[in-house]
């Protein structure tokens, strides 16, 4: 009699045994990235992790433990930051921004960068995932620029902003009437794309005044980037100015009067158009880290029927703050 209820006692909990092994074995399938403080990366699937340590697996079958210590931050991939042929190349961290415009994608909360350039800093400053403060400047602190973009979602795939940039002369409008002025440029944005491939077109309309006069134009600006690998970027930025009306200016010179036999000063007007101009830049993003990205590019000027290519190359740097 015992032998049979001990037999019916193992009939009854050996499927729960089972089905609580069973449990315990089944792998998370989400892929991650794991970035370390030292700024490597890795990619694969978390087998376990408790206070101390994470048991990784690579996308190339290896197993590792990792300290929770050099762990920065780990990050749930998504299927977007894979190539056609299923590589992983991952997101551009940077890729709200080309060479001079910016598209509808936001920034993320918290992830602020600086952007060096050979004339000064740029800093953008995520103050929430749809809105973003900036300030620019030369390295004499003149002119001041300052931007703000505003972004929200049309779909899936498709992104707007919109966003103003003023500027002024700063501290040498006081020792200086000629860089006594101001700037300001309203715009908006419409992209299409994600973080690793994206297209963009934007316009607005650009007005300079100083001394009490000022003048407009409409401007536009065709961008795009995409991500090729993990430590490149293609991208393509331009900047276009539309034709401006006719100014008119007056001059004093002192002209000869054969019929006097004098020097007489007349007045000389004089009426030009003011002509339409385009840059042309297109660059490569060069991934060195973690945060940290080099990009170069060759500016070509389109004035007319002719092009100007420009000698000296945009450099610039991506620094996360």
């Amino acid at each position: 009699m015992k032998n049979l209820i001990l037999i019916i006692a193992l009939l009854t909990i050996a499927p729960q045994i089972s089905y609580s092994q069973e449990e315990v074995s089944v792998e998370d399938t989400t892929l991650y990235r794991l970035v370390k403080t030292d700024g490597g990366e890795l990619i694969g699937y978390i087998l376990s992790q408790d206070e101390r340590e994470i048991l990784f697996k690579t996308m190339d079958g290896r197993k590792i433990v990792i300290p929770q210590y050099v762990v920065k931050e780990v990050v749930k991939v998504q299927s977007t930051e894979f190539s056609s042929k299923g590589e992983y190349v991952g997101e551009d961290k940077f890729a709200t921004r080309y060479f001079i415009s910016t598209n509808g994608l936001p920034m993320k909360k918290g992830e602020h960068y600086v952007q060096w350039n050979l004339f000064g800093p740029d800093f953008q400053f995520a103050v929430s995932d749809r809105f973003g403060l900036g300030v620019m400047t030369s390295w004499l602190a003149v002119p001041i620029i300052g931007t703000a973009k505003y972004s929200f979602k049309l779909g899936e795939n498709a992104q707007a902003g919109i966003g103003t940039m003023l500027g002024t002369g700063s501290w040498a409008s006081f020792t200086n009437s000629d860089f006594g002025f101001g700037l300001a440029l309203p715009f908006a944005t419409l992209s299409i794309g994600n973080r690793k491939s994206n297209l963009a077109l934007s316009g607005g309309y650009g007005g300079v005044w100083q001394g009490g006069q000022g003048e407009g134009r409409a401007l536009f600006s065709i961008a795009g980037m995409t991500k090729l690998s993990p430590k490149f970027s293609l991208v393509f930025d331009s900047f276009i100015v539309t034709p401006g009306g006719e100014r008119t200016t007056t001059t004093y010179q002192d002209v000869y009067n054969p019929n006097t036999g004098m020097t007489e000063t007349q007045a000389v007007t004089t009426t030009e158009k003011r002509q339409g101009f385009a840059l042309l830049i297109p660059g490569l993003r060069w991934h060195q880290g973690e945060g940290k990205a080099f990009q170069f590019g060759f500016t070509g000027i389109v004035a007319g029927s002719e092009v100007f290519p420009i000698p000296i190359p945009m450099v610039q740097w991506y620094r996360s703050l």
